[in-house]
């Protein structure tokens, strides 16, 4: 018996004629079939409580991140420059660029002003400022907070993106969807907390997204994001192998459940709880993500809302499928639209990409808004970064001094612009955000304390916005 309690599971699967096959298939199931009841370590029977209760009154219960990665330019769409139009071709005052970190352009003695490329107009009652290529997203400006003020750490994507998601350019830390599911834990009881789907346009270069972006890190595995597929299976694996039948899924399962919990009496291991409760989701997922894709519930007037005739896996689609995931009690919903780096022909790019995603975009904020699930939703639109002033050719370079964002709903006030960039568009100027100052206002929304959200590691006690972060009071409803 001692023998058997010390069994270890790559042991038995070493031993077993089926092999890796068996934890492949593990991997499909972990719940009871109906009528069934079965103990759980990490779940309860409604979701998944986190470790801290609300420290204030929450405005936001979910946050649907439209994340437009590649670096979308702020001058041709929500930072309008009158100054850099009039001086466009002229050279850029040195007094800028000196010393600064251009990426490609660095070093580059015939720096130019590159004006604006679209014109501006004004929208809404609140009369704020957007590009002409942004129509649907002008439709709803009386609703969304324009940030004009942000700053980086990072000028390449790839630390950018993580310092956006993780709060630091240093990668292996928790993205801020898995901080959500550590501290508030997760809603819904057939699907994580934490999702992510992603589309590509066709205009720009089209950057990787690492799947480090939605990990967990140093948290345990449960709260890392689940990447949901635009085409074919949603999620790879999920479904039964064939000749696989429940009862056969359930024999094998059921096993390996044992010896799990065999081995966690004796370890207590947060990973070993982990592959229980996510062998239970595995199983229910089965059935929720493909009655999520299942747009035939939608009426025709929302699908051409969004622009869509179903789920394709087109921007469109993924954020109705984020409306649907919210609905579901999903607590971090992050869409990355892949089409905005555009080091040349910014013109005819930045037209195309704004119209990938400005139609559906303001249909997800019309949407909410007319379900009554605006106003306890944080919608957030914008990149890891934004585009230089200067030409790079007909196109922009990477830029971290200064770039635009807007918010929506949760707690956000509506039909306002916040801080400013200087004339030419180069430096964050006037009521300067950082992203840490983000993410603080982001989980303030959710009724977190920045300061207080913090996980102990290699002795060390962690948070999202690390050693600083600040509430932006003055966007706040």
């Amino acid at each position: 018996m001692n023998s058997y309690r010390s069994l270890t599971r790559r042991t038995f699967l070493r031993d077993t004629a089926a092999g890796m096959g068996l934890a492949a298939l593990a991997t499909l199931a972990g719940r009871a079939s109906a009528g069934q009841q079965r103990p759980s370590l990490a779940r309860p029977a409604n979701g998944q409580p986190g470790v801290i209760r609300p420290h204030h009154a929450v405005k936001a219960k979910r946050v649907i991140w439209l994340y437009m990665a590649g670096g979308m330019s702020h001058l041709e769409s929500f930072d309008p420059k009158p100054r850099l139009r009039a001086m466009d071709g002229q050279p850029m005052p040195t007094s800028f660029t000196t010393g600064q970190p251009i990426a490609q352009l660095q070093g580059n003695n015939a720096l130019r002003c590159f004006g604006p490329q679209h014109p501006f107009r004004r929208y809404g009652a609140s009369g704020q400022e957007i590009a002409e290529i942004f129509p649907h997203i002008g439709s709803i400006a009386d609703d969304i907070c324009i940030v004009r003020s942000l700053k980086t750490d990072a000028i390449n994507h790839d630390p950018a993106h993580t310092f956006m998601n993780t709060g630091t350019t240093i990668s292996g830390r928790p993205s801020m969807g898995s901080w959500l599911s550590y501290g508030l834990g997760c809603e819904a009881e057939d699907l994580p907390a934490f999702c992510v789907l992603t589309s590509s346009g066709r205009y720009g270069q089209s950057q990787p997204i690492a799947q480090r972006q939605w990990h967990s890190g140093f948290l345990p595995s449960r709260h890392q994001g689940i990447h949901l597929r635009g085409t074919g299976d949603p999620v790879l694996y999920l479904t039964s192998p064939q000749g696989v039948d429940q009862q056969r899924q359930r024999d094998v399962v059921d096993a390996v459940q044992q010896l799990n919990r065999l081995q966690n009496n004796l370890v207590d291991d947060p990973e070993i709880a982990t592959r229980i409760s996510q062998y239970e989701m595995a199983f229910r997922m089965q059935t929720s993500v493909p009655a999520l894709r299942d747009f035939a519930q939608e009426s025709r007037d929302t699908l051409r809302m969004y622009g869509i005739n179903g789920p394709d896996g087109s921007f469109g689609a993924n954020c109705l499928m984020a409306r649907r995931l919210a609905e579901r009690g999903v607590r971090f919903i992050q869409l990355y639209h892949r089409d905005w780096d555009h080091h040349g022909s910014v013109r005819d790019h930045m037209r195309g990409s704004a119209s990938e995603v400005d139609k559906a975009a303001a249909a997800l904020v019309n949407d909410l808004k007319q379900r009554g699930m605006l106003d306890d939703t944080l919608i957030v639109f914008g990149s890891e970064f934004g585009r230089t002033p200067m030409a790079q050719g007909n196109g922009r370079d990477h830029h971290m001094k200064g770039f635009s964002m807007w918010l929506a709903g949760g707690g956000i006030k509506g039909g306002m612009s916040y801080g400013a960039t200087d004339e030419l568009g180069y430096n964050a100027a006037e009521n300067v955000v950082t992203v840490h100052d983000l993410h603080a206002t982001m989980l303030h929304l959710l009724g977190i304390d920045h300061l207080q959200l913090t996980y102990r590691f290699q002795s060390r006690d962690f948070r999202l916005t690390d050693v600083s972060g600040n509430v932006v009071e003055e966007i706040l409803a």
